[in-house]
């Protein structure tokens, strides 16, 4: 990206060159015919004589230069000038336009605009095989993310298919990339590059860019998970554990893992969720949260390291208490709503 950036600030700047050169010229001849024709030609006949000149369009003379000995020699400077330069211009106009891509250039301005007004996002740093699950998860929850990798191949391959997608095209290791993808205002962060070493300087980064947020990060070795975590990541997952223990359940338990894979898996998006619950509804009955919100179920909560299975609608509740819930995004936005009221 920054390579590209480079390579149209050096087409811009010589287009700019370029044109302060026929701004020149123009000025150059217009103040010549000006001095040799008199105040009988006005500034506009001067200006419009240079263009004539200038552009070969062969035209008569309009402002008369023949009485003055070097009058036609200075039109013949005037042309040549600016022959060359309108030449040059023209040559680096099409340059700007080969070199740098106008509609890749646009759209990257645009979704910089749109990632700079983004809060309580997700940065998601890889878009290998395991990003494209967490960015496609994202996306069916109604949660906003933007992807960060250093192939675009495999960015454009994710963005074809999800052309809303924001993302950003550099090293997820660089804090440069990282503020640019809005960390200062993230809620999370995701480092689940291919790489542990990239993942655990992400997630390095990422923390000391942003303290509040939380940092989930992807690795193979489990001898490099504990590295990993005292670099700054909250949760270390293994994704080849965490398959070993799947594969199994799927073996010994069948009906809990259809019913897990339903939560992820589901056409109506249906999915487990978390809520915290604020101080303002300190003492409020459970019931004043999913009044007629149809889309939500609470199956738990937990206070502290005590946890209330199936509540019952009357509970009080508790700043500090965290909902277990089986909802839909629709589901999670009203409660959320509910909460925020």
């Amino acid at each position: 990206m920054q390579m590209i950036d480079n390579q149209q600030s050096k087409v811009i700047r010589k287009l700019l060159i370029a044109l302060l050169a026929l701004m020149l010229v123009f000025a150059i001849g217009t103040v010549g015919y000006r001095i040799l024709g008199g105040a009988q030609y006005s500034w506009m006949d001067c200006f419009y004589m240079t263009f004539i000149t200038i552009s070969s369009i062969g035209y008569g003379e309009v402002v008369d230069v023949t009485q003055y000995e070097y009058g036609r020699l200075f039109t013949v400077f005037v042309g040549i000038s600016g022959i060359g330069v309108l030449g040059y211009v023209l040559s680096t106009v099409t340059a700007f336009m080969l070199e740098s891509d106008l509609n890749v250039a646009w759209r990257r301005k645009k979704m910089q605009k749109k990632i700079a007004q983004l809060e309580d996002h997700y940065i998601v740093c890889g878009i290998g095989l395991v990003g494209i699950n967490v960015a496609h998860d994202l996306e069916s929850t109604g949660r906003h993310s933007v992807l960060i990798d250093s192939n675009m191949p495999h960015l454009l391959r994710y963005v074809e298919t999800h052309p809303d997608q924001l993302y950003l095209h550099g090293d997820a290791t660089d804090d440069d990339v990282l503020q640019a993808a809005g960390i200062a205002r993230a809620k999370g962060v995701f480092a689940v590059a291919h790489d542990d070493s990239t993942n655990l300087v992400i997630s390095l980064s990422a923390k000391q860019l942003n303290p509040k947020l939380r940092v989930v990060a992807r690795c193979h070795d489990l001898k490099n998970a504990e590295k990993t975590r005292r670099s700054g990541a909250d949760e270390v997952i293994s994704p080849d554990f965490s398959g070993g223990l799947r594969i199994v359940s799927a073996m010994v338990r069948p009906n809990v893992m259809n019913f897990l894979d339903e939560m992820l898996k589901s056409d109506s998006k249906l999915r487990m969720e978390e809520i915290k619950i604020p101080a303002a509804l300190d003492g409020k009955p459970l019931s004043h949260l999913y009044q007629g919100n149809t889309d939500c179920m609470v199956l738990a909560v937990q206070r502290v390291t005590r946890w209330q299975l199936n509540p019952p609608a009357s509970y009080e509740l508790a700043g500090g208490d965290v909902l277990m819930l089986m909802t839909t995004p629709q589901g999670r936005a009203q409660l959320e709503a509910a909460i925020g009221e």
